[in-house]
């Protein structure tokens, strides 16, 4: 019998551990992604464009609340959700970025701790993307220590009052729903869901030089009055809000990787393309071995991703695994983008090649949702029981 020759492109056989269903649904957002996102997607940087009208077609290709269980969601795996992330970074870290905060940071939260009310109120039209929410954590002190946060709420006869600034919040600017973390006086934290109309709630954009299409804003509550039925009911602390962390970690672990396999291919196709000296510089051991790193650790990054999310969806406890995987394959994806950008010489600064776009996207990616340093400190304390902070 004659072996199959090996994939080059997946030497550890990763398409074969996925399900029909996976599969089918990979292809349809890698087509969608090709046909829809990456056509405009340089012009949409240049000019810091997001569509929001855009939501409601994730909506009907059922992107949004991927694998949630019922309000229209496709109830599909933590792989699925994976691999939709991996596809959308692939064109744009910012395209990720607006199913990531709607899904694991918006949908998310009202699913989990969320009232039924809540639910049957909500979480239909923000699974159709008739409707956008952002996720209010991030103070300009508090980015990586949620804790010291300043944002307060106060309960009062009819409901509670919020007062604060929310910081570097994706969707803010364009956001119907809000869900706002705050403190009260005994340093409890609660969500809570703020509507756009509400009063004393207004949001501004901060212009960036990196995921450009992403629209990224700051919050500011001026007491805000929030009716009692609008806090989510079934927090539990900040577990709640790593819950929502986590979640949107795995996707960003995904989303890098994928990210990276772009820069990868596109440098090997110039490379296989180009000649220096009459030789092809995929002829020579420098570029060979680079070629060779990125495959490694895109593989490796993969297969982490892959066998986290089968754990997830055993309900295993994964926080300690999806920041190893945020760590390493952020940082690996920006070590890839460079080494690709550099392939390419002169021309890995040019829009048409996406590496520059890519690269300076992944310098944030690195960043947001845990810096490096911080996943290593949590690593740390795991492996030593003693706290580093």
């Amino acid at each position: 019998m004659q072996k199959k020759s090996i994939n080059w492109i997946d030497p550890l056989y990763l398409e074969t551990l996925l399900t029909d269903e996976e599969k089918a649904i990979q292809k349809t957002i890698k087509d969608y992604c090709k046909s829809k996102l990456l056509p405009g997607v340089i012009e949409n940087n240049k000019k810091c464009f997001f569509d929001k009208k855009i939501y409601k077609e994730f909506g009907s290709m059922g992107f949004l609340g991927l694998n949630i269980d019922g309000f229209g969601s496709a109830n599909a795996s933590s792989i699925a959700y994976g691999l939709l992330a991996k596809e959308f970074e692939s064109v744009d870290s910012s395209y990720r970025s607006a199913i990531s905060v709607q899904s694991s940071l918006v949908i998310h939260p009202i699913f989990y701790f969320g009232s039924e009310e809540q639910k049957k109120n909500y979480l239909p039209d923000l699974v159709k993307g008739n409707t956008v929410g952002c996720f209010g954590l991030t103070e300009s002190i508090s980015g990586s220590d949620p804790s010291s946060m300043k944002t307060t709420f106060k309960e009062v006869s009819d409901g509670y009052i919020l007062n604060g600034t929310k910081n570097w919040i994706t969707n803010a600017p364009i956001a119907d729903v809000f869900v706002i973390w705050a403190l009260n006086n005994e340093k409890k934290v609660h969500g809570f869901i703020v509507d756009r109309k509400s009063k004393g709630l207004t949001t501004s954009i901060i212009e960036k030089s990196s995921l450009k299409i992403s629209q990224t804003g700051q919050i500011i509550l001026s007491n805000v009055k929030v009716p009692k039925k609008n806090i989510l009911p079934n927090t539990t602390g900040w577990k709640s809000i790593y819950s929502c962390i986590n979640k949107a970690r795995y996707g960003i672990a995904w989303g890098a990787m994928g990210a990276a396999e772009s820069c990868w291919l596109i440098a090997k196709d110039y490379v296989e393309s180009r000649s220096i000296n009459k030789k092809q510089l995929a002829s020579k051991q420098l570029i060979q071995k680079k070629l060779a790193d990125m495959l490694s650790e895109i593989s490796l990054g993969l297969s982490g991703c892959y066998h986290a999310g089968r754990a997830m969806d055993k309900e295993q406890d994964m926080k300690v695994a999806i920041s190893m995987l945020k760590r390493n394959n952020c940082r690996k994806a920006l070590d890839i983008a460079r080494n690709a950008r550099d392939m390419l010489g002169a021309n890995g600064i040019l829009d048409e090649y996406h590496i520059i776009r890519h690269l300076v996207n992944l310098e944030t990616v690195n960043t947001y949702d845990g810096t490096e340093d911080t996943h290593a400190l949590i690593l740390g304390k795991f492996q030593t029981n003693i706290d580093a902070f």
